[in-house]
């Protein structure tokens, strides 16, 4: 099985100086692209040299190298990310120029070096896949399921009452479904099957 992907549990920053150049990174937790360019919009500093930036959320990524020869910024914030075992974060490293040139590999060096080092001592948590679920169940029932869900570590997201009873939607770590499936139809003596609502 493969490493968890983690996120960070709150925004970070890094900071060195290469060849007299000033790089600081900026790192926080990011759920959609909308989130993560409001975020770069927000840290990017206008009178720096160049504001270069990635995100990754799932599938969902983007850089940008701001004015620096292609592929020298971006692309290695976003290696950087990667090479963590990050997602859902967003990058920007900051740079204000020194006066000496680094060259491409400088570049993609110190851009990634920076970002890599930000994250590396980021506080972070694992990202853990959920699971939404629903189960309809009389009232008598209700008290007993919900207080048996919250011990199986899932939250009641929905009650929703009509003549016949209750209906749950809840959600729970994905790799608990089966547990939560077995002891809801042990209580019902199999009257009642849990339902995947996504």
């Amino acid at each position: 099985m493969s490493e968890p992907l983690h996120t960070l549990v709150a925004a970070c920053r890094h900071e060195e100086s290469i060849k007299k150049s000033r790089f600081l990174a900026q790192a926080a937790p990011a759920a959609s692209p909308e989130q993560a360019l409001a975020f770069v919009r927000e840290v990017s500093v206008a009178d720096a040299t160049h504001n270069c930036w990635a995100y990754r959320i799932g599938q969902d990524y983007r850089f940008n190298d701001d004015g620096e020869p292609g592929g020298t910024a971006g692309r290695p914030i976003l290696q950087a990310v990667e090479s963590q075992g990050c997602d859902r974060v967003a990058v920007v490293v900051t740079r204000w120029y020194g006066g000496i040139k680094l060259g491409a590999g400088g570049l993609a060096r110190a851009y990634g070096g920076t970002a890599a080092e930000c994250l590396r001592v980021a506080e972070r948590v694992a990202i853990v896949a959920m699971a939404r679920l629903g189960l309809s169940c009389d009232f008598a029932e209700l008290a007993l399921f919900k207080a048996r869900l919250r011990e199986l570590g899932a939250e009641i997201t929905r009650e929703q009452f009509d003549a016949d009873g209750v209906t749950l939607g809840f959600e729970l770590p994905a790799q608990r479904v089966a547990e939560v499936e077995t002891r809801i139809a042990d209580l019902s003596r199999g009257r009642i099957a849990v339902r995947r609502m996504d």
